[in-house]
């Protein structure tokens, strides 16, 4: 290379920079107030602190001149001293070397003792007629006079620029690199956010940010923007990748190479830039802006001075700057949780409609059917709706079906991997996608992020700074959390009046991967699972009693975390403190629907070949046997739970031991040949001994389990006094969870009788308690009588319907009830057999609904709006 080299120091956000230039011991104050009022004006100072010294390094302070914008000599009595072989002062040198085109700005400080030579350079100061020469006496009035002399300057240089001519303003030509890119497939689902952002530039908003994770659509959505919005933009759209530019200092280079502007030195390019776009209305999109983040308030200055313009950021961190307006880019919406998808309804999904499209763009006759939806469906959600997942899965139709497909996204990370050679590295894998984010990350947020993968799906912030102890970021949580929801790779909302915590599922699962890598999967499993262990300590008391519908809120906001925990602690031997966990768990897995969940937990725990206590094998085989009991009633059932009995009366639980004799009593009533007599005996035991131990909860159930015996004996009289005594014992301790079993009991039992408007009231009430506990079973109950209800009425297709919601719930969470107690099927038959086909179409109906549409068709319109908010986080 040839030429001369300059020593080029900018500052990293490109601001007007202001040279300060006086004798330092002497003006420390004032140099102090000179920096006050500069900063104010949001400008950069620039401070040759080393001060007029014996030896000035000319070549340095020169260069600060050469870069910088703005003049300000500060002079009081000292002249400053004169180095060897030097003919001036490093004080005149500054001035001496100030290029003549600069402003500059001379504040002098009353004296009656100023040095000889220092008279002589202010004498000529005062001559030079582009100079301003302005007194002073204190420092604080001197920096009032900067900020209002910078003001004043900065305002008359802005004016000129716009009293320009016309014919004297820069063009921008037609570069390639400026073209909005034209998406190389159709853009799916994003309708209303188009409309969205092009509304806010019709309000006049000069700067929107698109912020999101990696692959979320960030890119085409401003892509799609831009060419929504020629309208608005008739000077010209012009779309900046930002995607390799890594130093803040290349931003303006960059944006005057996309607009075609020279840089050849004779002006700074803000400026070149600024009247190449004055009165100029243009849309600049700057794509990726994340890895320049530090350069942001760059922009505030190019919207001040080219207020025409208006600028599209795409970044995964909000850029935090004066006018930005943040806009959310969420995932794709994704099929409903039906329990028979069918295509068409999948397709009405954006994310369904993406893949099925993306699917047909690699494999032409692929085709969505009734068959496949299913699997299609399973795939979206799995993938919460992120677009480039959702693309790299339906890459791989050409090789897997759908159900394939949605099979191996158990590991979904090494599935998605791009085969697009034309796809920036970055997005060819997913893996590679969040690489992406985490790099930009500082040591400690990145250590943050890892230790987030051992949470479920969404936790809180206390239980992040429980696991921080001894962690690199302890002590950082929150500021560390704020930086990674800024970073788009944490998500933060608002359920139930308390802020959730949430990261995607792939972002998970890199974070859980990079644990692994490091070794210390184990040692963050057991810190997550103390924390939790803990939280059921103290939250399972209340379900049994009127803090029941508290604890169950609670419980459920901290549901995938609660099942993550038992998962550690089984998956690091913890075996007896798994035990425990469940065990405290009883009624809300219950309540929840999680018995068949669990139950592979205890099987995992029972198949380990690990020493574990009595009690730790007896509440592993009742999880084992609860599901078995119901849908697969058998003698062996019934001994397995007399074996429990044992293991709890030998570890001294006597309270888990009557449970567990009611339980088997319950299972001898599902027997295909019911042992009645052993049952009751063991029923009455049971009630005997919990109402001693005061365990209500469990006494009510016993009864509603001696009702449903009375029940099968014939006795309704005595089953109804069961069913009451039940309900009064719930009641008495504010167990809303009984009172739903029970009164679905009672409902039921008045069908028999024929009072089916009563029975229908009961109903009501029932499932109206079960919706606010989120009781599926309840649910499931609830509807089953309301259908007998319809049929009763001769509303075939209404019938039909509640039937099969109802029947997909007990199959979806495994639980049945006796042949006997389902009081629905002989009024169905009887109008099926009037009615085929509308009882066909209710029930075809049933299974495209979701849960919650199913319990609002349910209600009467009146007890609609009770339970709405409820079902909102159904």
């Amino acid at each position: 290379m040839t030429g001369v080299h300059r020593p080029v120091i900018r500052t990293p956000d490109q601001r007007i920079r202001v040279f300060v230039s006086s004798t330092l011991r002497e003006l420390a104050e004032e140099r102090r107030a000179a920096r006050a009022a500069i900063e104010r004006m949001r400008l950069a100072p620039v401070m040759f602190e080393l001060g007029a010294r014996p030896h000035p390094p000319r070549a340095l302070y020169r260069s600060y001149l050469a870069q910088s914008d703005v003049f300000v000599g500060i002079y009081a009595d000292s002249y400053g001293w004169v180095a060897p072989d030097e003919q001036v002062s490093g004080l005149e040198d500054e001035y001496n070397l100030a290029p003549p085109e600069m402003p500059k700005l001379i504040y002098i400080r009353a004296s009656e003792h100023r040095e000889p030579r220092l008279e002589e350079l202010i004498d000529r100061i005062r001559s030079d007629d582009t100079v301003a020469y302005l007194p002073f006496t204190t420092a604080e009035d001197l920096e009032e006079q900067v900020s209002n002399d910078l003001a004043t300057l900065l305002a008359e240089r802005f004016d000129e620029s716009r009293m320009q001519p016309a014919g004297g303003a820069e063009e921008i030509p037609p570069t390639p690199e400026s073209r909005i890119p034209a998406p190389p497939t159709t853009t799916i689902g994003r309708e209303r956010e188009i409309a969205d952002v092009r509304e806010l530039f019709e309000r006049g908003t000069k700067l929107v940010s698109l912020i999101g994770p990696g692959g979320i659509g960030k890119s085409r959505l401003a892509i799609e923007v831009a060419q929504h919005t020629a309208d608005l933009f008739p000077d010209g759209r012009y779309f900046l990748p930002l995607e390799g530019v890594f130093e803040p200092g290349l931003l303006l280079p960059t944006i005057a190479y996309v607009l075609g502007i020279r840089d050849n030195g004779e002006a700074a390019l803000e400026e070149r830039i600024a009247r190449a776009l004055a009165g100029r209305r243009v849309l600049l999109v700057l794509d990726n802006f994340e890895q320049i983040v530090e350069a942001a308030p760059l922009l505030v200055r190019l919207f001040d001075v080219a207020p025409s313009a208006s600028m599209l950021v795409t970044s995964r961190t909000v850029l935090r700057i004066r006018g930005e307006r943040v806009y959310e880019v969420g995932a794709l919406g994704v099929p409903d949780a039906v329990f028979h998808a069918a295509a068409a309804r999948v397709l009405r999904s954006p994310a369904g409609a993406l893949f099925v499209d993306r699917a047909q763009a690699v494999k032409p006759d692929f085709a969505l059917t009734d068959e496949n939806a299913r699997a299609v469906a399973d795939i979206c959600r799995r993938l919460e709706g992120l677009p480039l997942a959702i693309e790299l899965a339906a890459a791989k139709v050409r090789l897997l079906t759908p159900s394939g497909i949605a099979q191996r996204l158990e590991q979904s990370l090494p599935l998605l991997t791009a085969a697009a050679r034309d796809l920036p590295d970055r997005h060819r894998t997913m893996r590679a996608t969040i690489d992406w984010s985490v790099s930009l990350l500082p040591a400690e947020q990145r250590a943050l992020l890892e230790d987030l993968g051992v949470f479920a799906r969404q936790f809180t912030l206390e239980a992040v700074e429980a696991l921080g102890t001894g962690r690199p970021w302890e002590g950082q949580a929150i500021d560390g959390i704020a930086a990674l929801v800024d970073a788009s790779l944490v998500k933060q909302a608002e359920i139930g009046g308390r802020s959730v915590l949430s990261l995607l599922a792939v972002v998970r699962e890199h974070s859980l991967g990079r644990l692994k890598e490091h070794g210390e999967a184990g040692q963050m499993r057991a810190a997550h699972a103390d924390y939790y262990s803990d939280l059921v300590a103290a939250l399972a008391p209340g379900l049994r009693g009127a803090g029941q519908s508290d604890a169950v809120v609670q419980l459920g906001l901290e549901l995938p975390n609660l099942r993550a925990a038992v998962r550690h602690l089984v998956h690091i031997d913890r075996l007896d403190d798994a035990g425990d966990f469940a065990w405290r768990l009883l009624v809300y897995w219950w309540i929840a629907g999680f018995f068949g969940e669990v139950r592979v937990w205890m099987l995992e725990l029972l198949g380990k070949d690990q020493p574990i206590t009595p009690h730790t094998r007896a509440v592993a085989w009742f999880f084992a046997l609860w599901s078995e009991m119901w849908q697969h009633p058998t003698e062996e059932v019934v001994a397995g739970l007399g074996e429990c009995v044992r293991l709890f009366t030998e570890s001294g639980d006597g309270d888990a031991a009557a449970m567990a004799s009611a339980a088997r009593a319950t299972a001898r009533l599902q027997l295909p040949l019911p042992d009645l007599d052993a049952a009751e005996r063991e029923l009455s035991e049971a009630v005997e001994r919990l109402r001693e131990l005061g365990n209500a909860w469990a006494e009510a159930i016993t009864e509603v389990s001696r009702g449903r015996l009375a029940w099968l004996r014939g006795l309704t009289d005595d089953a109804q006094a069961c069913f009451d005594r039940a309900t009064g014992v719930a009641e008495a301790v504010g167990d809303q969870f009984t009172l739903s079993v029970a009164g679905n009991h009672q409902a039921r039992l008045q069908l028999v009788r024929g009072d089916v408007d009563v029975a229908e009231a009961g109903c009501v009430r029932t499932l109206l308690v079960s919706v606010r506990l989120h009781f599926e079973e309840g649910v499931a109950y609830a509807l089953e009588g309301l259908c007998a209800v319809a049929a009763a009425r001769g509303e075939a297709e209404r019938a039909g319907m509640l039937s099969a919601v109802a029947d997909a719930i007990r199959h979806r969470i495994g639980v049945f009830d006796a042949e006997a107690f389902t009081v629905h099927t002989p009024q169905l038959d009887a109008i099926r057999a009037a009615e085929p086909a509308a009882v066909a179409e209710g029930e075809r109906r049933g299974q495209e609904l979701t849960v919650p549409e199913a319990i609002v068709l349910a209600l009467p319109e009146r007890e609609r709006a009770g339970v709405a908010s409820a079902l909102a986080h159904w």
